[in-house]
């Protein structure tokens, strides 16, 4: 029987700011999931890093042992920016981030495809088992319904538009030059932002400068790709400057900036590209995502009926993840209770059998009518308890589950932990899946599935 409670810890954009969320985060995600692993008592771990959080969750055999293995990662970050979340609670969570509602930018697309490259690295680390994967494959269901049946994305608004949002309440891109800092998601976001915001000239600076020709050659105005060695002497042409690159070090510090004249600057990239002491030079502003916050409240309000519709899908859905787990703790009992008594049911059967032939030779339809009595025995006399598991499971009655397993289970063990309940207690945490239910079931004979089906 699967076993587990999921604790989770997030520092983000909702409480913490630029420095909280980058002194939170792990040299890498990858990084992140192999430090958590390495904590004593924990099975699952996933992580998800992006410009405005850093989040880690574990499966371990106790709340207490999953709270233990987060302080590796998050323990240093301040007590007011740091929330820490059960199972349940993580479980919603994971639900609400890949729908876009805990995104800065409400609704936002790339989140979406951030947590899908995170399933993957957490699943190539061979981090994730039953009760993690189940929880973030509903995240990602969810988060692809919300998207297709609600308008919480419409406008497709990104982290790279609200930076050219925001830039142009600070200055007229018309005729100006924008240098934008990197390749990725969103540099390409930036880039064709700026460019439908009015600027007549774009430069793209990158590592692998394939990648800035890919962008530059992808916008509708004059656009040239040149590599990082190169900022410095770029920065002077441009009046906008926008960065959002992977590195783990300052890209742009004083010096860069010395003689850049009049301009802006928005860092978008986490950890920051841009040393905050160049915020100090004469004539060069610099914003980091923080700055983008006001600018998203708007965004926020255009999307607060579509917000309300993704609250109640969420709310439908938990309940359905939810419902597959109890129903798999009800199924996981049930399949034990009639593996023991089938157990019985064989060893009496062919003892009578035996007996029988000790008084004569039985014929092949002598013996089915002994076992179909047996079998009619062992489902009728299961049946009420097959039930009342069922109705325990519905009832959050993991006594009663927990005893059945004792009765029927030698090697079950009393301290195992797993899903919370509603009432704050723990119970084993099965895998919440639709196909679990039918996979338990298969396990249980015919003719006992027959039996319930009739009472």
């Amino acid at each position: 029987m699967d076993a587990g409670v999921i604790c989770g810890s997030r520092v983000s954009h909702e409480r913490a700011g630029v420095e909280d969320i980058e002194d939170a985060a792990g040299e890498d995600v990858r990084a992140v999931i192999e430090t958590l692993l390495d904590g004593d008592g924990v099975s699952e771990a996933f992580a998800i890093q992006t410009c405005n959080r850093a989040e880690a969750y574990v499966v371990a055999d106790s709340a207490d042992v999953g709270r233990r293995a987060l302080e590796r990662v998050h323990g240093d970050a301040r007590e007011d920016v740091r929330v820490e979340m059960g199972h349940e609670e993580s479980l919603r969570h994971l639900i609400r981030v890949a729908a876009g509602l805990e995104s800065l930018v409400l609704g936002e697309d790339q989140i979406l495809g951030q947590f899908k490259r995170a399933i993957d690295i957490a699943r190539n680390a061979g981090a994730l088992g039953p009760t993690l994967e189940t929880g973030l494959t509903k995240a990602v269901h969810v988060g692809e319904r919300a998207r297709t049946e609600t308008e919480i994305n419409e406008g497709a608004m990104s982290i790279g538009s609200a930076a050219a949002r925001l830039a142009e309440t600070e200055l007229d891109l018309d005729g100006e030059t924008a240098l934008v800092v990197g390749a990725g998601e969103m540099g390409k976001l930036a880039a064709e932002a700026l460019t439908d915001a009015g600027i007549t000239e774009l430069v793209v600076a990158n590592r692998t400068v394939p990648h800035a020709e890919h962008i530059a050659d992808s916008v509708e105005i004059p656009a040239q790709a040149i590599a990082l060695e190169s900022v410095s002497e770029a920065i002077s042409e441009a009046a906008i400057v926008v960065t959002a690159t992977s590195t783990s070090e300052y890209l742009l510090g004083t010096s860069d900036v010395d003689d850049a004249g009049e301009t802006l600057v928005i860092d978008l990239a986490q950890p920051r590209d841009v040393h905050p002491e160049a915020a100090s030079v004469d004539q060069v502003v610099v914003h980091d995502i923080d700055a983008l916050e006001s600018v998203t409240e708007e965004t926020r309000a255009a999307r607060k009926t579509a917000a309300e519709e993704v609250e109640a899908m969420i709310d439908e859905e938990f309940d359905r993840l939810l419902d597959a787990y109890k129903r798999r703790q009800a199924d996981e009992a049930i399949s034990t209770m009639y593996e023991a008594a089938e157990r019985v049911k064989a060893r009496e059967v062919d003892t009578a059998i035996s007996r029988l032939e000790s008084q004569g030779e039985l014929t092949d339809e002598q013996r089915e009518t002994v076992e179909a009595m047996a079998d009619a025995l062992v489902g009728q006399l299961l049946s009420p308890p097959t039930k009342s598991l069922r109705e325990a499971a519905i009832e959050d009655d993991w006594s009663t589950i927990q005893t059945a397993m004792a009765l029927f289970d030698p090697d079950f063990g009393t301290n195992r932990a797993g899903i919370s309940r509603r009432d704050g207690r723990e119970t084993t945490n099965p895998e919440a899946d639709d196909s679990v239910t039918e996979r338990s079931e298969k396990e249980v004979p015919q003719y006992v599935l027959e039996s319930v089906s009739d009472d």
